[in-house]
């Protein structure tokens, strides 16, 4: 029973760990590029709106959902230590904990809060906005390979599970 729960749990994961770096790769890839092909204060106040609208239930479940699952799945790890499964599974929560919600604590969010404090059409606004795009889509960068990576990782555990 616990073993079943377990790898619910972990394939939930999964599909969280999908869902995010789905939603950061969009950023990285096509988001921001195009924010900063705009004049400076549309491309601020387009991103200050998203910085407040992504506070939302289903981003955040998606998002703190996922890392709420990876800190119970660490206990998962522990029960499976003594199988490969255990250290892949192991792998897989602490990259998405301290690569994705770390990250994106770290780095991501004070540059939003910094953001949010500025009046779009000013040069200082201007000024932050060319090292705003470049920081914070380097370190989204991150946070689209870290669940992309623990998705592959927790798949993996879940095969090498069925396998044993």
């Amino acid at each position: 029973m616990l073993e079943r729960s377990l790898e619910v749990l972990i394939f939930i994961a999964a599909v969280g760990c999908g869902l995010v770096a789905g939603v950061f790769f969009a950023f990285s890839s096509f988001v921001m590029p195009a924010l900063g092909r705009i004049p400076a204060p549309s491309g601020i106040s387009a991103m200050q709106s998203i910085s407040v609208v992504v506070i939302n239930p289903s981003f955040m479940t998606a998002f703190m959902g996922t890392g709420a699952l990876c800190l119970v799945l660490l206990a998962g790890a522990w029960m499976w230590w003594g199988d490969l499964s255990g250290k892949l599974l192991l792998a897989g929560c602490l990259i998405y904990l301290v690569a994705c919600i770390g990250v994106t604590m770290v780095f991501n969010v004070p540059l939003n809060d910094t953001l949010a404090t500025m009046q779009a059409d000013t040069a200082e606004a201007a000024s932050f906005w060319s090292r705003y795009l470049t920081e914070w889509t380097a370190w989204n960068h991150v946070r689209t390979v870290a669940p992309a990576l623990s998705l592959a990782l927790f798949v993996l555990a879940l095969i090498r599970r069925a396998a044993v």
